[in-house]
């Protein structure tokens, strides 16, 4: 944990975007299986390689390979999809985080437009995307969140049909959480599989699974460079990173909910919780609590906890609130929580986050799993110019020209220059045939 003055601040909180370790131990494991040293980007090259051009055998044998499981079907059937089941508690709480979360997006306009003039017709249609993938890490836990906040927001904007992909148990089986809440959207595909194979399926397509329009969804250092390189044969939403979370918190914050805001996201490999504060006071405060909480953690949790406070964790000292969120700016943060007086007062000097948790009762917590917006949120500094999963990502925009003769005696003679500026005869040529009719 390092404590910063505004100015250290400064240079400190810039990032360089995609940066991301891959564990000793992976690393390792990479050798064992390949037989030789390779860098995660050639590991990715061979496996994307290999699935294009044998399809469903490679997908297979690097699942085997690599998850330590064999898969003799891909997709989930049918009967798997209707069988499972999971605590009636838990169940209704999917329920409600899908509720919310579609009604959220309902809100988002999404329509199209066509203006009709005397000058004649300009718009934009706006389509659904005709198939799209959500990728579902497994890992240690499955991540049932991470499948509600992508494709219920696709079902909204219209995709007739959405895949999931996400990596099959020890037992060669997919949690039943992952499947209920599959079941609750209405997903009917979903395939057993994970890692650069599934994207490299999904991307290319093989004989089990079909080729999509885009693939949504975080993933580790594996699955965000294998989106990297098939981003054009294939849509993505972003190449997310680890999360990271800049709390601003003045002295009439709880210094017990600061450090819970800031392990919530400590507990995520590779976190970068941050908290930028005017009061020392707060400070040391923060600094006594921290401990306590951490001890209170259980393992592995805590251990990944530690490791993020003890590596990455920064405590920023501000002369006032005006320079905390300037520091914000400039870090431009996946998750921005205000425990200050009078949060939605500064909401207007807020000009880049992932998204803006606002008073001490809507911690980032809760906009994981049930608030409304997409936790897929922009990493990395990358919500300086970039946007939560939302509707639009899963539709496209067409442009609707349909001038008339008027319009075009009025525009054609400066298109038609412009064209001839650029070198481009035809195209002035295109339009001048028209104006001589």
């Amino acid at each position: 944990m390092k404590i910063l003055t505004y100015q250290q601040a400064r240079t400190a909180l810039k990032r360089n975007f995609g940066e991301e370790s891959v564990p000793e131990s992976m690393l390792e494991r990479i050798e064992k299986t390949f037989g030789e040293k390779l860098t995660p980007e050639q590991v990715v090259d061979r496996i994307l390689q290999d699935v294009k051009t044998r399809g469903d055998e490679a997908l297979k044998e690097w699942t085997r390979k690599l998850d330590r499981v064999h898969v003799e079907a891909l997709q989930v059937t049918e009967e798997e999809l209707q069988g499972a089941s999971i605590e009636p508690e838990l169940h209704a709480a999917l329920q409600q985080s899908i509720g919310r979360v579609e009604h959220f997006h309902q809100n988002q306009p999404t329509s199209g437009w066509i203006n009709h003039t005397e000058a004649g017709a300009l718009g934009q249609i706006v389509r659904p995307l005709s198939r799209v993938a959500v990728y579902v890490p497994g890992g240690s836990a499955p991540l049932i969140s991470t499948l509600i906040m992508t494709a219920v927001i696709a079902k909204v904007a219209g995709v007739p049909e959405i895949i999931v992909a996400t990596p099959p148990d020890k037992l060669g089986k997919v949690h039943p959480a992952i499947l209920v809440a599959a079941r609750e959207i209405g997903i009917q595909k979903i395939f057993k599989m994970g890692g650069a194979q599934a994207i490299g399926a999904l991307a290319y397509g093989t004989e089990s699974v079909p080729q999509v329009d885009k693939i949504v969804g975080p993933g580790n250092t594996f699955v965000v460079l294998a989106k990297r390189k098939v981003f054009g044969q294939v849509g993505i939403e972003s190449l997310p990173g680890p999360t990271e979370t800049l709390v601003i918190a003045d002295e009439t914050a709880s210094a017990s909910f600061v450090v819970a805001d800031l392990l919530a996201q400590a507990e995520h490999v590779g976190a970068e919780p941050v908290l930028v504060t005017p009061s020392e006071k707060l400070l040391y405060a923060v600094q006594e609590e921290l401990e306590s909480q951490l001890s209170a953690l259980p393992e592995p949790n805590q251990g990944w906890a530690r490791e993020s406070v003890k590596e990455r964790m920064k405590i920023v000292i501000v002369e006032n609130l005006q320079q905390a969120f300037e520091l914000n700016n400039i870090y431009a943060p996946e998750h921005l929580c205000l425990l200050i007086e009078n949060p939605w007062e500064h909401l207007g000097l807020v000009e880049s986050a992932g998204g803006v948790f606002v008073g001490e009762d809507s911690m980032e917590a809760l906009g994981d799993y049930i608030a409304g917006p997409s936790h897929v949120m922009p990493t990395g500094g990358t919500a300086r110019f970039s946007s939560p999963l939302n509707v639009r990502d899963f539709q496209k925009i067409i442009s609707v020209v349909g001038v008339n003769r008027k319009t075009l005696q009025t525009t054609g003679p400066a298109a038609a220059q412009i064209a001839r500026a650029e070198g481009l005869e035809a195209h002035a040529r295109a339009i001048e045939v028209r104006l001589q009719e």
